[in-house]
Order: structure tokens, then C-alpha cells, then sequence
């Protein structure tokens, strides 16, 4: 499989996770992408799906849906914990949520938020990076330590 794509690790030390998230949903949708965003608490993906559902208002109003619903390959964006629908073009991981190689690989982009408050989360994104990097994906690491994003490092693919 050739990698098409990148990931993009943005390391949240002043935006909240749902304005990010939000920017970079609009971004992908506006682009006729559909995009899985993964989390590993069930809770925390109900919460943010409210939280989506009041963002911004009508007109910046974000089409998304739950996991397990009958429209689930449908969805533009879908919330869960599962597989990447099948013609989904991206894939968001929040809270630790993890991917394999193969899976990235053939997407156009996965996108990792992490909290940089949480060394957990900080630590499974290293090892994120490095799994997928070494797997050949293309990757950059952006970080907000100045007040806007930056990117700091880029990898290309295979290198």
C-alpha cells in the first residue's frame, strides 16, 4: 500500500480540544472529505457529539452522527470507536485513541489531538508518530506554544 497521505499531530497546550477539533472538521467536510473521529471513552464521544451539535451555531452548522446508527457510512463526520467507515477520507484521534499502520495508510489524513497537559497522551503520540513514520507515512508535528499554530517538524514519507 502507498501512503497518500499524512498525519498531522497538533499538540494542545491553549486551544481546547472542540475548537480545534471543529476547525479542522470544517476544513476536511468543506473539502468533501468524510472523517471518523475516534475516541476511546464512549462518554467523552456523547458529550462532544452535543458540543457539535451547538457549535457554532445554524449557520456553521457540522452534519455528524454517532456510531451505530443505520447511516453510519454515511455520515460526513462520525463519532465512535470503531472502524473507519468504508470511502472515508480521514480519521481524527482524540484522547489517546490509537491506529494502526495499514489503517492510516489508507487515508488521505489522520489527524492526532493531544493534550500536552497529560503525559500520557504525550507519550502515546510520540509513539504514534514513530509507529507511523517508520511505517512510511509522511507526518508533521504542530505546535500553539507561541499563541498559533506552528509547525515545528516534518517527516517525509519513506524517509
Amino acid at each position: 500500500m502507498t501512503a497518500t497521505g499524512r498525519a498531522l499531530f497538533y499538540h494542545l497546550t491553549q486551544s481546547g480540544l472542540e475548537d480545534t477539533l471543529l476547525l479542522i472538521l470544517s476544513r476536511a467536510t468543506g473539502q468533501g472529505w468524510r472523517v471518523m473521529v475516534r475516541g476511546t471513552a464512549a462518554d467523552r464521544l456523547e458529550d462532544l457529539d452535543k458540543r457539535l451539535w451547538l457549535a457554532g451555531g445554524p449557520e456553521a452548522f457540522l452534519a455528524h452522527g454517532m456510531e451505530g446508527g443505520p447511516q453510519d457510512g454515511d455520515q460526513p463526520v462520525l463519532l465512535g470507536q470503531g472502524a473507519v467507515p468504508p470511502g472515508a477520507a480521514g480519521l481524527v484521534l482524540i484522547d489517546g485513541a490509537e491506529s494502526s499502520v495499514d489503517e492510516a495508510l489508507g487515508l488521505e489524513r489522520v489527524w492526532v489531538l493531544f493534550d500536552g497537559g497529560d503525559e500520557a497522551q504525550v507519550m502515546k503520540a510520540r509513539t504514534l508518530w514513530t509507529r507511523l513514520t517508520t511505517g512510511g507515512m509522511a507526518a508533521q508535528y504542530w505546535t500553539e506554544e507561541t499563541g498559533r499554530w506552528v509547525m515545528k517538524v516534518e517527516k517525509a514519507a519513506g524517509a
